[in-house]
């Protein structure tokens, strides 16, 4: 009847405020209560009103993921990202729209709609060659270097990723993580093709880059890590292993000396050392130093536990 109905319906203005306040305080299970009354909040509105009801419904689809890892949210936020490129563009926020471009490609590429993927990096691109941005140049090359590695395009991946790192450096703003990003994946590549001597300039860059960044945020960044396995590795690709075993060491003193950091970012840097053990001969338990073994056999069971 009307006066039960009126007593549980929420009034337009009660939700506009009910959606603002969650969104303020992150809790998305509250935002995306209200995802099928999105329509209407959107009803009538100017296009930046719009736009940011849109950004709100897209930042809880990235915070239920994060916290559930259910996948269907990475879903749903494609068609929410697509209608903010269509808006952006419309605004002429061009690089917040290359940014959500970006997105979108990413999101395409973690369903292996490889097709779809290539197509938005290609549109990032041209958006960031027009307007100038690259971060977005970076970002897209990325994208579509990886593609082309793992499709075996070697000569076209490489090609993309060195554009990558040209065109990190040259980003508008102070954040280093392009740099970081583009360094650590044609890295990979370069050791992947037995590239040796173009990894010879670019493996120290990538450490100083990594120990900046550590200074800049005040604590252990994972890139430092990297650098430290990747050195490892070219010195050993070169017949080094005393230099290698250095960096190693060096490593696990990193380790040692920022427990508490490395923990919090335990789901990334677990997988990467527990693979540098089949990476590199002087921790392979026949043939690398046992001491050195032990050491880092001991590190990997702390990290564990």
């Amino acid at each position: 009847d009307w006066k039960k109905h009126k007593k549980t319906c929420v009034t337009l203005q009660d939700l506009r405020k009910r959606v603002l306040a969650a969104a303020a305080a992150a809790d998305w299970r509250e935002v995306l209560k209200w995802e099928g009354r999105m329509e209407e909040l959107m009803e009538g509105r100017e296009d930046v009103i719009c736009e940011y009801i849109l950004r709100v419904f897209c930042k809880a689809h990235q915070l239920a993921y994060c916290s559930t890892d259910d996948t269907k949210h990475s879903m749903k936020l494609i068609p929410l990202q697509e209608r903010r490129v269509h808006l952006l563009g419309k605004m002429e926020r061009f690089r917040d729209q290359a940014d959500t471009i970006c997105a979108v490609a990413d999101n395409f590429l973690s369903f292996a709609r490889r097709e779809e993927a290539e197509s938005y990096y290609k549109r990032a691109r041209k958006v960031g060659e027009k307007h100038g941005f690259f971060s977005v140049e970076c970002r897209a090359c990325i994208g579509l270097g990886e593609m082309a590695m793992k499709e075996g395009r070697t000569t076209e991946g490489l090609e993309l990723l060195r554009n990558a790192v040209a065109a990190a450096p040259l980003y508008e703003g102070n954040e280093s993580s392009h740099l970081l990003n583009a360094s650590r994946r044609l890295i990979e590549a370069l050791f992947t093709t037995n590239a040796i001597d173009e990894l010879e300039p670019l493996v120290p860059r990538y450490r100083d880059a990594a120990k900046a960044e550590t200074r800049r945020r005040g604590c252990l960044c994972y890139d430092e890590l990297q650098s430290l396995l990747s050195a490892a590795q070219f010195h050993e690709a070169r017949g080094c292993p005393q230099e290698a075993e250095r960096e190693v060491r060096a490593l696990l003193d990193l380790l040692r000396e920022n427990r508490a950091r490395v923990q919090d970012m335990l789901g990334v840097c677990q997988p990467m050392l527990s693979e540098a053990s089949g990476q590199l001969q002087i921790l392979d338990p026949e043939t690398g130093n046992q001491e050195l073994i032990e050491s880092w056999a001991l590190e990997l069971a702390k990290l564990r536990s």
